[in-house]
């Protein structure tokens, strides 16, 4: 089950609930369907659960959003009725039959909360009457809401609740975090055909770059049969993932067009998905192009890695939507050519700063059509950093992942990429003057990182950095069998 609300300007946590649950207050209405009293003066946020038991699940969600299109955001002036004969509508148009109530349903959409209001008729309750003892509906909510009190409509719900700790005592009394994993409870990241559980390992993706003037790898691999050796090679090694980039964005590189950009990637893509090794490994596309994005996805990319999480191009947030896949969100000021300039290197607090311009990236995306189950978020490693911050952020990311999680708990628990990989603060620190001599560093990079909470690493050498990964996530398995 998904839950989805709209996701408003922010304000602080639980010491400060009580005094929200206090002061906010509600309307009630008991009535008929019929009745008159319903809301239309202004816009009513509602938190709306969408199930599905048979079929293709994933499809069907994907499609009950389509036609929802803006109650993504779950911002409705509808009133509570009207909301339901809606939803109903979707159902049915959907395939959703009369029957049994708890029965085969391929779409089942629900109001949890509609603004401040409790209300209680023949045909509908709100909050809806069972949400308190489903876990797997708190869980989701849960992961929808942030760890700040961030509205009066937010502090009402959570003063529904029967606890005086609101919808986090909730959660915590049905067992809370300690449910995710078991109980059919995941966090999941749709992908493919398939639904991949990031938490099960970290994964290594290998990096192919097709541009004559990358930083560690340039003009390596710029045929085919250069680049399908290369893939061949890092699949023998144990990668799960091969990013593959057509256009550099070292910094001060120059941009190159689209055309450019998809004649070098196209013929490499098209015989890297052929590959039999391929079979069974993730491909991401690494661009900041829309077309680019959309004709990778086609000719069989199933991710889209974008270092300027929209910022390059005003399209590509909302081709992505339409995509339908995983969306690499990473942080970055400014373009390849101006990133690292004095302006951009001002931080007051590197991690929570980059924690806050993610999260507004990461809100442009939601709102135009991708859901944050699919958004991969990447703090951007060597991007609009210098040394001192870069270790700043492999050292903090259990610091950006608690500031996003003052917003959104889901963005907390995204999966988390890093890209340390032969970067320049690592040759400036260990005197490596020469990239492919910073292995040794970016072992050391990625151990912390992986330790720190990172689910991706990308790397240039798949067999050393695996190796420190297959060690990472042995002492992390044993960590939690003593907690």
């Amino acid at each position: 089950m998904h839950i989805f609300k709209q996701l408003l300007p922010h304000i602080s946590r639980l010491n400060g609930a009580k005094k929200y649950f206090q002061a906010s207050c509600f309307a009630f209405i008991h009535s008929s369907p019929n009745s008159s009293v319903e809301v239309h003066s202004q816009d009513q946020e509602v938190v709306i659960a969408l199930g599905s038991n048979v079929g293709d699940r994933l499809h069907n969600f994907n499609e009950a959003l389509q036609l929802m299109k803006k109650s993504v955001r779950a911002v409705t002036k509808l009133g509570p009725h009207e909301l339901l004969g809606a939803l109903k509508k979707i159902e049915k148009d959907m395939g959703r039959t009369q029957g049994i109530r708890y029965g085969p349903r391929p779409i089942d959409l629900d109001i949890l909360f509609y603004g401040k209001l409790r209300v209680r008729s023949e045909i509908l309750t709100i909050p809806h009457e069972r949400i308190w003892e489903r876990p797997f509906v708190i869980a989701p909510l849960m992961d929808l809401l942030g760890s700040a009190i961030d509205s009066d409509v937010v502090a009402c719900w959570h003063s529904f609740s029967m606890h005086s700790g609101g919808l986090f005592e909730s959660w915590e009394k049905l067992g809370g975090d300690s449910l995710i994993g078991k109980e059919g409870l995941k966090r999941v990241l749709p992908v493919g055909n398939g639904l991949w559980d990031w938490s099960m390992k970290t994964s290594v993706m290998g990096i192919l770059n097709l541009t004559p003037d990358s930083f560690s790898d340039g003009g390596k691999f710029e045929s085919v049969e250069a680049a399908v050796s290369q893939v061949r090679s890092m699949i023998s090694e144990g990668a799960d993932m091969i990013d593959i980039g057509a256009q550099s964005t070292r910094p001060m590189a120059s941009r190159i067009s689209v055309e450019q950009e998809l004649d070098r990637l196209i013929p490499v893509l098209e015989a890297v998905v052929r590959m039999p090794e391929v079979e069974g490994k993730l491909v991401s596309v690494d661009t900041f192009y829309s077309e680019v994005a959309s004709e990778a996805v086609s000719k069989g990319a199933h991710i889209v890695n974008d270092v300027s999480a929209g910022q390059l191009d005003s399209n590509m947030l909302n081709v992505v939507a339409g995509l339908r896949v995983p969306y690499i969100a990473m942080h970055m000021r400014g373009d390849p050519s101006t990133m690292q300039n004095s302006e951009n290197l001002q931080y007051d607090d590197v991690c929570k700063q980059v924690a806050s311009e993610l999260l507004l990236r990461v809100r442009d995306a939601e709102v135009l059509g991708i859901p944050a189950w699919r958004i991969i978020i990447d703090p951007g490693i060597g991007f609009s950093k210098n040394t001192e911050q870069n270790l700043d952020i492999l050292m903090g990311l259990p610091n950006i992942q608690e500031e996003l999680g003052r917003k959104s708990l889901a963005l907390s628990h995204a999966p988390v990429m890093i890209g340390p990989s032969r970067k320049k603060f690592l040759g400036e620190i260990c005197n490596r003057k020469a990239a492919i001599e910073r292995d040794p560093a970016t072992v050391a990079s990625v151990t912390a990182g992986v330790l720190g909470g990172a689910n991706i690493v990308r790397v240039h050498n798949v067999r050393d950095n695996l190796d420190a990964v297959k060690l990472c996530d042995a002492m992390l398995r044993q960590k939690r069998c003593f907690s």
